[in-house]
This record gives structure tokens, C-alpha cells and sequence, in this order.
């Protein structure tokens, strides 16, 4: 059966991202490549007029020299679809900027904010002499004035903060007894930085980038070279700077919602060791006890975590059904055919068993992570399908590694929502087949049961609204990007008007998948952010979300709605949506539209498919 859903994806799919995506910035990076050649490929990044990046504010407060590091990250956000634009507070500044911004940073209003400190910025270091309770107390000074910084910080700007922790001291005063001994640096550099990992763990729009573990996995000795900080007051050395940059950068990203969402799988020589048609499964490498298969099963392990944390896994192989599914089977393979929202076990070229699955789960398909040993199959799903990012897998002892600092699912919200995303995705997928049963899309829509909760913003689902303002890109008419903080500060406005929506079915629970919010001017109200997860795009849930909306302006005496769409590469879907609705369009720039809706006693319910609990239309 073909419904609107088909249509659609084909506009999607021949509109997906067709930018530059540079392999020189993806890891494993040359580093010295780029540094020296920034100029050169900043300029070829910023050639690709293809490509429609969201621009964010950065704000850097620099413990040491920062413009390398921002030049290094500039490289890698663009990169990523962000066009930054940067304030950097002078050398050494950063507490000063923060606690008394000035006016230049005042205006700059950022997006986010970066926190460049190192253990050179830590004011007080114990010596022989001080007593425990001493150096306690010296912890909880430092401690206390950077968490002062950040508190001044979230209360003026009301944006996300990215914290450095503290790297180790590239010299033990104590030696080996320095790590234990509370007159030790390195005591004294892992006490603060747990009390920064508490702090993240309890606020919200907090992060830390993990330059402790950055720097020994560079190499301590060469992260911290002293001939850089004292020629350049570089606490980092310049050739490690890209690695600084990308760890950087993946937080952000992360933040925006730029992560991948799913990883394509070869089975043969990538999940498991040998060819399971020619070998049989039985004598497959993926076994704790084969050296061979140890790396294999370490890497299905390292794939079953990012599962849990909501990454989906699909199978592309050219294999015999039969045979994949024996080699799933087998009793060492962690990964099981239950692991997988799509299995493409078949002799199509890979390309468009890549598509299809796209299709299947309802994703662009350059949010899908390819990962396959044979470099030709590589290099045909990349060259297809722009976007999409196929690492170089050469030696399954190292697959881990590579795909742990690659950065492609760096976690910074973490909802239950994602967690959930595979059982999401494989009850998406029985809807599709369930589908196939009816003639009728209508009684298709009626059979499913749907359920859906609608409810003004709360705080237990904050981040995953955030989530979806960043993530949404297909039903969003204004593309508004808003973080957990915004989110926060919009619900106890009273000038605004907020709605979100979870929707359920007969399949299973699809979480929290649509977003209103409008702010009251008088009598009208703007609708200022309306989206929709594209799990589940036309099911009558965008009308469920107009309804209660109008009844939630009505309640607050509002009698005009005001709409805004504004076009991109990704959401043509719903350039109609405000005429489908009832909307008039009020002006046209150029595609840039604007609708008007008088909400009195002749607005008529336009939902008749899905029971809203507790609803507030009548």
C-alpha cells in the first residue's frame, strides 16, 4: 500500500543534505593537516552554499590563549552542519567576563558558552605544610568560585555551559604517593574534578568537557609540552589543539542535536569474524575465549551500549537471509536479530538496502552511521548517498577505538525517550506492516487505537522537549532551536502558551513527539515553534495538537492565532500545513509565509481519530 508517507519520503530523500561533509575533519583527523591547512578548508566549507547550516553563538572565556582552538572548532562545527560565530574574552579573563560581562558580551547574547580553563587556572595548590582541614577548605574555595561563575553565568544568559575539567599535572611532586597523599596535586586535581562531575550530574545545561581523559589519551607529557604555555600561554599543546577542538565540538553538536541516530551493520568481518556462508557459523570468530573473536565480541558489546542508550542498529549485508540469521543465532554472538529495527540480508547493492531501511524507521538516511570492512561497499554507500558517514574499518582489534572517539552519538541529554528509540522504531515498523492489511488509509488510522496525552510544558519532560526543538527538521514551519534552559524560562512566562503531546497505540508508546509554543500579544497569539517527530507523521497528531491549542487560547481569551512557516531543504512537508488547517496567508516572502486564524465560536474540531486524555477542547 502507498500513502501519503511514500510521497513524502521521496521529496525528503532527494532533498537530504547535500553538502560537503569533509573527511579530512572526521575522526582518525590529521591534525597538523589542520592546523596548517585551516585557511584552505575553512574556505572550502564555506564554498558549499548547498548546504543549510543552523548559526550559533559561541562565547569562549579563556583560562589561556584561545584563537587556535577556536579556529580548530569553527573547522569541525561547520563540519556538522553549525555555522558558529564566536566572542572571546581577553587572556585570563574568563572569571572577570563572567561575574561582570561586558557590554560586547552582553549583546552577543550566545547560544553557549565555553569554559577553557586547565590545572594552570587552579588558584591555590597545597603544600607540605597545610593541615587536611586546610586543604578541604581550599577545596571547597576553588570549587566555590568556579561554581559562583557558573551560577552568574546561567542566571545572565540563560544558555548552555561547557566546563573544561582539570587534566593531571604533567609532573608529580609526591611521585606515586601524589595521587593518594591529600598534599598531593594530583589528589587535589581528582578531588575537583569530582565535585565538577557532581555538579553536572545535578544541573541541567551543564556539561564538562573531559580534557583530563583527552590528555592522557593524547599523551599527558605531550598535551601539557610547557614550551607552549610559556611562548604562547597555550595550556594545551598547539598540535594537540585539533583533538581539544573535536572533543569540543561533538559536545556541542550533541547539544544542537547534530548526532547520528542509528548504525548500518555488515555482519561478515565486521560484526563477526569470517564469512558465515562460506564458513559456516559455527566456525564464526566472536568468542571471549578466541583471540581472534575477543575483538569482535568487544565490539558487539561496545554496539549493544550505545543500543541502550537509544542508538538503533540495522543490518545491510550481502548474504543469504538464512545465513544471517544463523550467524545471529550463534550462541557467542551478543548481537540477535531482536537487536534490529531492519534486517537486509539479500544481494542488493548496498546503497539501496541503505534507503530502504532509511525509509523503513522514517529517518533521513544521513543520520545512519555505515559500518562495513569492505572499502569498495564503503565507498559506494558514501558516494550514493550524501551525507552519510562510512568509517574505515581495518582491523577488528581497533573497531572500538575508532568508533568510541569518532563522537558520531555523543550523549549530553539522555531522555527515556532515547533510551526507548529501538522499541519505538520496531513498533514503527509493525505499524507499516499492519498497514499493508488496508485498502482505506482512513480505516488504517482508526484501527491503530491512538491515545495521546497533551498538556502545557512540565519539568519531567524538559529535555526531551528540548531534544526535539534541536532534532525535528521535516514538520518544524519555524525550525526554532530552544535548550533545556529556554525551554525552562518559556514555561513560567506567562506571555507564552506551550502544548506538548505523547501518543500511543494499539503498537506500543511513541513518547513525547509534538511541540507548540505561542506568545500572547493582547488578543493574538504567534505561534512561534510547531513540531512534530517524524515517527508519527500523518496520524492526525498535528490536528489533536490544534485543537487543544485553540482551546487553550480560547480558555485565556485569545481570538486570533498568527503562524509563521519558514522554508528549508528539509521541511517542504508542511509548507501547506497552516492552508490544510483553516489558516489565511497573511503575507509571502518569498516563501516565507505568514497565516492568520480567527479562533471564535465557528472553529470546529478537526481530530476525530485519536482519544486525548484529559482534553480541554470540547
Amino acid at each position: 500500500m502507498n500513502f501519503e508517507m511514500d510521497r513524502e519520503w521521496i521529496y525528503l530523500t532527494e532533498e537530504m543534505e547535500k553538502g560537503i561533509r569533509m573527511k579530512e575533519l572526521e575522526y582518525p583527523f590529521d591534525a597538523e593537516e589542520i592546523m596548517t591547512k585551516r585557511k584552505q578548508l575553512r574556505r572550502r566549507l564555506l564554498e558549499d552554499t548547498c548546504d543549510k547550516r543552523v548559526e550559533k553563538r559561541i562565547a569562549v572565556l579563556g583560562g589561556q590563549t584561545t584563537k587556535n582552538i577556536v579556529n580548530a572548532l569553527e573547522l569541525f562545527l561547520l563540519n556538522y552542519g553549525i555555522h558558529p560565530y564566536f566572542f572571546e574574552s581577553e587572556y585570563n579573563k574568563y572569571y572577570e567576563e563572567a561575574m561582570f560581562p561586558g557590554e560586547e558580551f552582553l549583546a552577543f547574547q550566545p547560544d553557549i558558552i565555553y569554559i577553557c580553563t586547565s590545572n594552570r587556572n587552579l588558584s591555590i595548590v597545597p603544600n607540605l605544610q597545610n593541615t587536611s582541614r586546610e586543604i578541604e577548605e581550599m577545596i571547597t574555595q576553588e570549587y566555590c568560585r568556579y561554581e559562583t561563575m557558573w551560577e552568574r553565568l546561567h542566571e545572565t544568559f540563560k544558555c548552555p555551559i561547557i566546563q573544561n575539567n582539570f587534566e593531571m599535572p604533567v609532573n608529580r611532586l609526591l611521585g606515586n604517593r601524589d595521587a593518594y597523599d591529600i598534599h598531593g596535586t594530583t589528589h587535589y586535581i581528582l578531588a575537583m574534578n569530582e565535585k565538577l562531575a557532581d555538579y553536572a550530574c545535578t544541573h541541567s545545561d551543564f556539561f564538562l568537557c573531559d580534557i583530563n581523559y583527552a590528555s592522557a589519551d593524547y599523551g599527558l607529557l605531550k598535551w601539557s609540552d610547557p614550551y607552549y604555555w610559556y611562548m604562547y600561554k597555550y595550556a594545551v599543546a598547539v598540535p594537540a589543539i585539533p583533538y581539544l577542538a573535536f572533543n569540543l565540538a561533538n559536545i556541542v553538536k550533541s547539544v544542537f542535536g547534530r548526532n547520528k541516530k542509528g548504525l548500518v551493520l555488515d555482519l561478515d568481518n565486521t560484526i563477526w569474524g569470517g564469512i558465515v556462508g562460506d564458513d559456516g557459523p559455527e566456525n564464526l570468530a566472536m568468542g571471549p575465549e578466541d583471540p581472534r573473536g575477543q575483538a569482535y565480541y568487544e565490539f558487539q558489546k561496545y554496539i549493544k551500549f550505545q543500543q541502550d542508550m537509544g542508538v538503533f542498529l540495522a543490518i545491510d549485508s550481502k548474504n543469504h537471509q538464512g545465513n544471517a540469521l544463523d550467524g545471529l543465532r550463534h550462541p557467542d554472538c551478543l548481537l540477535k536479530e531482536q537487536d534490529f529495527v531492519a534486517i537486509k540480508a539479500n544481494w542488493e547493492p548496498k546503497d539501496v538496502n541503505f534507503i530502504q531501511i532509511a525509509q523503513e524507521v522514517n529517518v533521513l538516511p544521513e543520520s545512519m552511521v555505515f559500518l562495513d570492512d569492505n572499502p569498495a561497499e564503503r565507498m559506494i554507500v558514501t558516494e550514493r548517498i550524501p551525507g552519510v558517514t562510512a568509517p574505515e574499518l581495518e582491523d577488528a582489534a581497533h573497531y572500538t577505538t575508532l568508533l568510541s572517539r569518532a563522537g558520531y552519538f555523543e550523549p549530553t541529554y539522555l531522555s527515556e525517550d532515547d533510551v526507548q528509540r529501538s522499541q519505538m522504531l520496531k513498533e514503527n515498523a509493525a505499524r507499516t506492516e499492519f498497514a499493508v492489511k488496508f485498502s482505506d488509509y482512513g480505516e488504517y488510522l482508526e484501527s491503530l487505537e491512538m491515545r495521546a496525552v497533551i498538556k502545557g510544558f512540565v519539568p519531567m519532560y524538559y529535555a526531551r522537549i528540548a531534544q526535539l526543538t534541536n532534532k525535528s527538521n521535516q514538520f518544524n514551519l519555524t525550525t526554532k532551536r530552544l535548550t533545556q534552559a529556554q525551554i525552562e524560562a518559556i514555561a513560567g512566562d506567562d506571555a507564552y502558551m506551550t502544548l506538548f503531546g505523547s501518543l500511543q497505540d494499539r503498537f506500543g508508546d511513541n513518547g513525547v513527539v509534538s511541540v507548540m509554543i505561542g506568545r500572547v500579544e493582547d488578543t493574538n497569539c504567534h505561534i512561534e515553534l510547531w513540531l512534530m517527530s517524524c515517527r508519527v507523521l500523518k496520524r492526525d497528531m498535528e490536528k489533536a495538537m490544534l485543537d487543544e491549542f485553540v482551546a487553550g487560547c480560547k480558555n485565556r481569551g485569545i481570538t486570533r492565532l498568527i503562524g509563521y512557516y519558514y522554508p528549508t531543504a528539509k521541511n517542504k512537508m508542511v509548507s501547506t500545513l497552516y492552508e490544510e488547517m483553516g489558516f489565511e496567508m497573511i503575507e509571502d516572502h518569498e516563501g516565507a509565509t505568514v497565516w492568520g486564524l480567527d479562533i471564535d465560536c465557528s472553529y470546529k474540531r478537526k481530530n476525530n481519530r485519536i482519544r486525548v486524555e484529559g482534553a480541554i477542547y470540547e
